[in-house]
């Protein structure tokens, strides 16, 4: 009997010492780096802005945070892989609207109700640009639409990949617009884009204004127009929306972090707290407005239900668009 309660205390004891070294790893967390898969290209819209936070949350946890970026298939490469990677805090991602276009259209199955989400920060506005070196140039979005409508077919566009969110902007503000021009998708984000554009070898293109910035500083490309339900801020705030010119076209997306499905619960709260910290930080807040994007801070727990509410506006636009394929 002596045996056996000694046995017994054993086997309770070494329970006890495991529970207790679990407690201990998870309030350890993070013990080494972190990688961070961002779905499209570097130097593209989501790219810019999510790495100085991932800095501010590396500084702040102790461990250094690897940028991977995992571009192509309308970002659903990059998903896929998060989706897949274990839920031990060590493999995080960056997420947009390509999430929710992605599933609508039948690019891939998983849309933002499958990750664990970590909090949304901001949100990008897509904008009209046109080439300054094509043989065909425009002042102003009007003269485009018009000459598009007078020349069906006779000048192209250069988008995002199938599937991603500016590619969803085009798309509608071809629609919207009536209009008839040849895009041309790139295998990445707004980056491609701009230098299709830039390059003369689209005469108009539909990026984010934080990507093409740069070129429109340098007289390579010109703003036309803003897709966003609100005007640039200056010194872009004379430039009109297609909306208030009179047609039905308005498109944004959000930026936002999440995890693998089934994150541990202790590993999230000290994630998003760091998130948080990060996002508003007042630095990160003035890069924000510098980058031309509109400071959006979204938390985990509120991710979903505000999503819900965009992905209703997208499959609206979608269905529009004669896109609509959701995916099962």
């Amino acid at each position: 009997m002596k045996r056996l309660f000694i046995a017994i205390s054993s086997v309770f004891w070494c329970l006890g010492f495991f529970s207790l070294g679990v407690v201990q790893a998870a309030e350890k967390y993070p013990v080494k780096p972190i990688v961070f898969i961002v779905a499209v290209e570097a130097g593209g819209d989501g790219d810019v802005l999510v790495r100085p936070i991932m800095q501010r949350v590396s500084q702040m946890l102790g461990q250094p945070i690897v940028i991977v970026n995992k571009p192509g298939g309308g970002s659903s490469i990059g998903y896929r892989e998060l989706h897949g990677a274990k839920p031990d805090g060590y493999t995080l991602g960056w997420g947009s609207a390509t999430i929710i276009t992605n599933k609508l259209q039948g690019v891939s199955p998983l849309d933002y109700h499958d990750f664990t989400q970590l909090g949304a920060y901001a949100t990008f506005f897509p904008i009209v640009i046109a080439s300054t070196k094509s043989p065909v140039k425009f002042n102003t979005i009007q003269e485009a639409i018009a000459h598009a409508k007078a020349n069906p077919g006779k000048l192209n566009m250069s988008t995002a990949g199938v599937g991603q969110s500016w590619w969803v902007a085009a798309t509608a503000f071809i629609g919207g617009t009536g209009i008839n021009v040849n895009t041309i998708p790139q295998p990445g984000a707004g980056a491609l884009v701009v230098a299709q554009v830039a390059g003369g070898h689209a005469e108009l293109g539909v990026a984010a204004l934080a990507s093409a910035k740069s070129m429109i500083e340098s007289g390579q490309v010109k703003f036309l127009a803003t897709l966003g339900e609100g005007r640039a801020p200056a010194p872009y705030d004379k430039i009109p929306t297609v909306k208030e010119l009179g047609y039905d076209v308005s498109w944004e997306s959000s930026n936002f972090v999440m995890g693998p499905p089934k994150l541990p619960k202790e590993i999230v709260t000290i994630l998003a707290n760091a998130i948080e910290k990060a996002v508003k930080d007042p630095e990160f807040v003035k890069f924000v407005g510098e980058r031309n994007a509109r400071w959006d801070y979204i938390p985990p727990d509120k991710v979903v239900a505000a999503y819900d509410k965009r992905r209703t506006a997208v499959r609206e636009i979608m269905s529009k668009a004669g896109i609509l394929k959701e995916a099962k």
